[in-house]
């Protein structure tokens, strides 16, 4: 399935959400750029549980700042196409509700969060992790929370043939967590969680997140409009 618009209708222009999609292009187009040189910068900038959890204790921002780079880090085009079609389909009635600095702080916190639990579940591997998937997760989360009636457009693919239907907001991304969550604990039973592959944990722990966050910073004076 793969969200194309919500229905939601929106007061606020998106601005951190186009905001964050023009600094993720902007960043691949410097990965681009890097050709042999790439393999080292991810290396660097991309987060590497086993150096974050043996190097904690040192203010460094060798080892703190992957925190935030690795958000900006896409291994392809499909990777970061994928991650900003979600972002933008369900960031900007986030955004909307939340207004743009509280939208801008769930973002933030819940890659570091999927981040942590990526880093708790592979903690011996080098590999880096990169990606925005983490903190859009949590923004999936979000959605959830504040808009759990609002209809998305969504083409839906049946027997090879492309279908465009809308999908209640809670059917969709309940049914996105629990194929993440399969994936995940598939992923621990063969070790890809541990050596690398898709940071499955992290869009777990992102989406959890972005469900208490979403609780914790709704404006509690608007009324819902769902």
């Amino acid at each position: 399935m793969f969200p194309i618009r919500s229905r939601q209708r929106r007061t606020r222009v998106p601005l951190v959400t186009g905001a964050l999609i023009i600094l993720n292009l902007l960043v691949f187009c410097w990965e681009l750029s890097q050709g042999r040189a790439l393999h080292r910068l991810i290396a660097f900038w991309g987060l590497r549980p086993a150096l974050l959890v043996e190097y904690w204790w040192l203010p460094s921002p060798a080892v703190w700042l992957p925190l935030i780079s690795s958000m900006f880090l896409h291994g392809g085009w499909l990777h970061l196409g994928g991650n900003m079609l979600f972002l933008w389909v369900f960031g900007g009635n986030v955004e909307d509700r939340l207004g743009h600095a509280r939208f801008l702080a769930l973002y933030f916190l819940a890659g570091f969060a999927a981040a942590f639990l990526q880093v708790f579940i592979s903690f011996d591997s080098l590999t880096p992790i990169i990606g925005a998937s983490g903190a859009i997760a949590g923004v999936l989360g979000a959605y959830l929370v504040l808009f759990p009636r609002a209809r998305v457009l969504t083409v839906v693919i049946v027997i090879l043939f492309p279908l465009l239907i809308e999908l209640p907001a809670i059917f969709l991304l309940l049914v996105w967590f629990a194929s993440q969550f399969a994936s995940g604990v598939a992923s621990l039973e063969t070790g890809e969680a541990l050596y690398g592959g898709v940071a499955y944990w992290g869009h777990i722990g992102g989406f959890i997140a972005g469900i208490v966050l979403a609780l914790l910073l709704e404006p509690k004076y608007e009324t819902r409009n769902l």
